[in-house]
């Protein structure tokens, strides 16, 4: 019999769902957009097993992937699990194989060699292919329509990187995929690739480099011309690993890096520029964009760790006040002689995280900006559902022009996933369209599928789509437009 430790990783609304379904023309309230014809994806850490070593952190959890069908003005339900080297090992033996997070060390016997994969989280469209991503190996690529998964993508053995990144960019000109692999030559090591995938799902370019330090690398940004590339000290270790401390521990001794790394074919490590600044904690990336001689980089910053599951590296106890990450953005010139930035100026008062922006303006200049936010003001009965075991109960977006914000709260027994933007068309002008997103009952156990016009969040949700099940908390998403995976001419009966 599966039991799941009574902690909060696993209990109340993260409870395990462990569910696979089909559900067609999901009830809803409010007006689905008729001009709506494609697919969202998202991926939630949900375990199959009860953790081998008694307790673990949520985000070890088995990547499984919802598909919001929106078409016709309704929307159709499918979920599946990603079925990785993991799953299917476990599956036959009927049990957790696998230890703590990140640390092979603490495995089954029965595993070694394994691609360790729990692919829970990114669930990312590209070259007609579903991608479910995790950043400590290769993704592994599904069929869109059925979800059934194939298998890791290693581009025919081309790709040498034993990783592979969950946060990858489109370029907007040459429909590249730009991705990163880091601990590129095995766990730990600071060996990062950097790579490009043709539309045609080929890979382009594998240049690997140098970093200052191994930490977790968990996003990046692009230009026109670069890869960038913050270094933020939550470390990790062959010593911690050995000694059963956590994968990653952060360190607000160390100074934080940028590095700019030229997108050319003869990358060398001496073309990359460092620049330095003091301790900070940063993890996503909003944007980043070349104005002249400058680049500039703007991410949610906290000033110390936001994870509590990766704890201070000198013992000192988490810092929930310190941790609250506000939109920052980050300014180096490439034409200076020094390595120190240019500027880091804060671009508002609002704590949140998760931010999304209008996918056609990656790497260059954007006005517009959606992220979740975490408003301590708002009444609060409930707690739980969010990752990392924040509170992010409103949707928040920010006018990178004129400042301006609007801020929408999703109620006192609520919280929110992860934002995304949808274009009314392929050409519609920045920010036109819609966002859709999940929304966590945390009282009723239950979720819905939330979707705003883009530009008038605070007017509420259009539509309001109800799902019948919970879903997990939940990590990223995107969406894909029928005509690019399928969805228009392959039928998607239940598999």
């Amino acid at each position: 019999m599966a039991q799941f430790p009574d902690t909060p990783s696993f209990t109340g609304f993260n409870t395990p769902s462990r569910i696979e379904a089909d559900i067609t023309d999901l009830q809803h309230t409010g007006t689905i957009p008729k001009e709506l014809n494609g697919a969202f994806f998202r991926v939630q850490p949900d375990p199959i097993y009860p953790p081998m070593l008694g307790d673990d952190i949520a985000f070890n959890g088995d990547g499984n992937i919802t598909r919001f069908h929106i078409h016709d003005g309704q929307v159709d339900f499918r979920q599946r699990y990603v079925k990785t080297a993991k799953y299917k090992a476990e599956k036959a033996a009927g049990r957790g194989l696998f230890g703590n997070y990140r640390n092979p060390l603490t495995d089954d016997p029965s595993t070694k060699g394994m691609i360790r994969s729990t692919a829970n989280t990114n669930a990312w469209i590209y070259a007609g292919k579903l991608w479910a991503m995790k950043e400590d190996s290769p993704a592994l690529v599904m069929d869109p329509v059925t979800m059934e998964t194939e298998d890791f993508e290693t581009f025919d053995g081309a790709m040498k990187s034993q990783t592979f990144t969950a946060h990858p960019k489109i370029d907007p000109v040459t429909g590249n995929m730009v991705a990163i692999g880091y601990a590129a030559s095995g766990i730990c090591s600071d060996d990062v690739s950097y790579m490009e995938v043709a539309p045609d799902g080929s890979l382009v370019r594998e240049k690997w480099f140098k970093v200052p330090y191994y930490c977790m690398m968990h996003d990046f940004g692009i230009t026109e011309d670069y890869l960038v590339l913050h270094i933020v000290p939550s470390v990790g270790s062959w010593d911690q690993l050995e000694q059963g401390k956590p994968a990653f521990m952060f360190d607000t001794t160390r100074e934080v890096y940028l590095g700019i790394i030229p997108r050319r074919d003869d990358l060398k490590d001496e073309d990359i520029r460092w620049f330095k600044r003091d301790n900070c904690f940063a993890s996503h990336v909003l944007n980043a964009w070349q104005e002249g001689s400058k680049v500039h980089f703007v991410v949610p910053e906290a000033k110390n760790n936001m994870f509590p599951f990766f704890p201070d590296i000198h013992g000192a106890p988490f810092n929930g006040p310190e941790a609250m990450s506000k939109l920052t953005r980050w300014t180096v010139d490439m034409a200076s002689n020094g390595d120190e930035f240019d500027e880091v100026v804060q671009l508002t008062d609002t704590a949140s995280e998760f931010p999304r922006i209008d996918d056609r303006f990656t790497g260059v200049k954007n006005r517009y900006g959606w992220s979740l936010e975490m408003d301590m003001a708002r009444p609060c009965e409930l707690k739980g559902g969010s990752a990392g075991g924040f509170l992010m109960n409103c949707l928040f977006l920010k006018d990178l022009e004129t400042g301006a914000e609007q801020h929408w709260w999703c109620g006192s027994v609520s919280s929110l996933q992860e934002p995304c933007f949808v274009p009314r068309a392929k050409d519609a002008p920045e920010g036109d369209g819609w966002i859709v997103m999940v929304c966590n009952r945390l009282e009723d156990h239950r979720s819905d599928l939330l979707i705003f016009d883009a530009l008038e969040i605070e007017k509420g949700p259009v539509a309001t789509v109800q799902v019948p099940i919970r879903l997990r908390f939940g990590l990223h998403g995107n969406f894909a437009r029928a005509e690019d995976i399928g969805l228009d001419t392959r039928v998607a009966e239940p598999a």
